[in-house]
């Protein structure tokens, strides 16, 4: 897959239109660095994305994967089965998006405990010094899981994660 070339045919295709990247953004709830990054070739939109870039233009998504318009449409059944993957990639990423909200929740509940035990004094010695030094952990904890969820290392952290159970 060539990006430069399909990033290429993307500004061919916004030219067609009369659309400014801007313009462009608009229509699909993106910024206009992210239609720069698109037409340049340095990232890829979304499959999601993707199918609506397919529908506004009228072209059919191998063509613009290819970078280059063929003569022949993808048939209805490919185009569903392309949908289908898109709905699924979506559910994956509410899933993620849901399990690092609440990590994320997490790891602000705890640091404010931790805040506020070492602003009131309380974290200097006893039961209150274990208290802060635990939310202080489990501050960084999360702060640790919130940059892997964020990463491409997840998929690597599930694959292990999968293997190692086959293992057992």
């Amino acid at each position: 897959m060539n990006q430069k070339k399909i990033g290429f045919f993307f500004k061919e295709l916004r030219k067609e239109k009369g659309l400014t990247q801007e313009q462009l953004a608009e229509q699909f709830n993106v910024t206009g660095r992210t239609v720069s990054r698109w037409e340049t070739g340095r990232n890829m939109p979304d499959l999601d994305i993707l199918i609506e870039i397919s529908d506004f233009y009228m072209v059919d998504i191998r063509e613009l994967i290819d970078g280059e318009r063929k003569s022949e449409k993808m048939n209805k059944e490919m185009e569903d089965t392309v949908l289908k993957v898109a709905e699924y990639s979506n559910d994956e990423k509410n899933i993620l998006m849901k399990k690092l909200n609440f990590f994320s929740w997490i790891g602000v509940l705890s640091f404010t405990i931790f805040i506020v035990l070492n602003y009131l004094g309380l974290a200097e010695n006893g039961a209150a010094k274990n208290m802060a030094s635990f939310c202080s952990g489990i501050s960084f904890g999360m702060l640790i899981i919130a940059v892997i969820y964020t990463s491409h290392y997840i998929g690597k952290f599930k694959a292990f994660k999968a293997r190692m159970l086959q293992r057992n």
